[in-house]
């Protein structure tokens, strides 16, 4: 296995880290007080203009949908395990840098189901402004009223009436949606209630404007009000032409796990950047404050969890990236355990990291003077996105057992 970048992904890496370090970082204070502004005239979802401005910078730059491997465009030709080196290094600034590529999910899962399974004029209509950052998506799966990590469950009708698919259902913790720029949602729910399990769900592309379709309210993380929000739907009798159906009748279970995958990568990359700040942080902090007589890099238990940081991250990323490597060589399905793997393990040690990093420092560690406490409320919810650890811890017992059982 060679996780090193090609010649390609270097470049691209290089000219990413100076767009942090010119443009993203100085960035977040001023991105923090245009929210603050936003939020005090009652548009707390709208984009602050800073992000605008990274966007149209990094665009110039050719720092553009880098997570699309798929298209026949040859700027988007980077591998997964390429993409995986950009991913983490936009977690170190997880609100704005991933937004500011147009990396930011859900899109990047919506725009890899459109360019693998959309109609030429599904793509049209909303791959291409999603391309081209000019809008933004919500992928509706997760239901407050079953248990969703077993999408089996999941409850949404859409019932086919001639020419149109009827939806009606309700849906929650469906990202992005708050944001005025959100104009489309991929809704999974079920087209063949009594069908084989893993063939009663099926995708249909609902705009956001259709009648029917009632964004109920937008969800806080921990007390923090995300700027894309996160938001309750409902939809009563929405109704969709059929040309609106992704893919075939059915095909909905088998396009989300083709989605998940490596969407995992990027969330998992993004996560272990996340924790590379927080290390960074710590170190800096450690050597900077004075407590008994000497830094506190100087004691014992410091250096230790200064230690066990670095091993943490390093066992995550190279995890990581063997998932990354074996979806290039051998597709999700031979990474399927893997991939359950990272999601497991990669939230885990950014928290931990996050976690130290928050207690060396101190009070200031749960404020909002440091994008620690911020950071530790986003990675939190990685341990239920996309699944929650324990049914991830579930999916690789069982590959585990297989391995004995037949």
């Amino acid at each position: 296995m060679d996780f090193a970048p090609s010649e390609r992904a270097q470049e691209y890496l290089e000219r990413l880290q100076t767009f942090m370090t010119e443009h993203v970082y100085p960035a977040e204070p001023v991105y923090a007080a245009q929210r603050r502004e936003l939020t005090a005239a009652g548009r707390p979802h709208e984009l602050p203009a800073i992000v605008e401005e990274l966007k149209a910078e990094a665009r110039g730059r050719g720092l553009w949908n880098l997570f699309l491997p798929h298209s026949e465009d040859p700027a988007h030709g980077l591998s997964v395990t390429d993409y995986a080196a950009l991913a983490e290094v936009t977690g170190r600034s997880p609100v704005i840098a991933p937004e500011a590529l147009n990396c930011s999910a859900p899109d990047t899962g919506n725009m890899e189901v459109l360019d693998l399974f959309g109609t030429p004029e599904q793509k049209e209509r909303w791959l291409k402004p999603l391309l081209d950052g000019e809008i933004r998506s919500g992928f509706a799966m997760t239901e407050p009223d079953v248990a969703s990590s077993d999408a089996r469950n999941i409850s949404t009708s859409i019932v086919r009436d001639g020419d149109h698919y009827i939806v009606n259902g309700r849906k929650w913790w469906i990202t992005g949606t708050a944001d005025p720029r959100c104009k489309v949602l991929i809704v999974m729910g079920k087209t063949d209630p009594d069908g084989h399990p893993y063939r009663q769900q099926s995708m249909v592309l609902v705009p956001v404007d259709t009648p029917g379709v009632e964004i109920v309210r937008a969800l806080p993380v921990f007390g923090y009000e995300d700027q894309e929000g996160h938001c309750e739907i409902r939809f009563t009798d929405v109704r969709v032409p059929v040309e609106n159906l992704i893919g075939e009748e059915g095909g909905g279970f088998a396009i989300a796990q083709a989605r998940l995958g490596p969407g995992r990568i990027h969330h998992c990359m993004r996560a272990i950047g996340m924790a590379e700040r927080a290390l960074e942080m710590m170190c800096e902090r450690a050597l900077a404050r004075v407590a008994f007589g000497k830094p506190l890099a100087a004691q014992g238990v410091v250096r230790q969890q200064i230690a066990e940081s670095r091993m943490a991250i390093e066992q995550a990323r190279l995890l990581t990236l063997k998932t990354a490597w074996l979806i290039d060589n051998h597709g999700v399905k031979a990474a399927r355990s893997e991939v359950a793997a990272i999601k497991v393990i990669a939230p885990r040690v950014a928290l931990q990291v996050l976690d130290t990093a928050i207690q060396i420092h101190g009070a200031g560690g749960v404020s909002d003077d440091f994008p620690l406490a911020a950071m530790w409320a986003g990675a939190r919810t990685l341990r239920l996105a996309d699944g929650p650890d324990e049914v991830h811890v579930r999916s690789v017992a069982r590959a585990e057992l297989a391995k004995y059982t037949g």
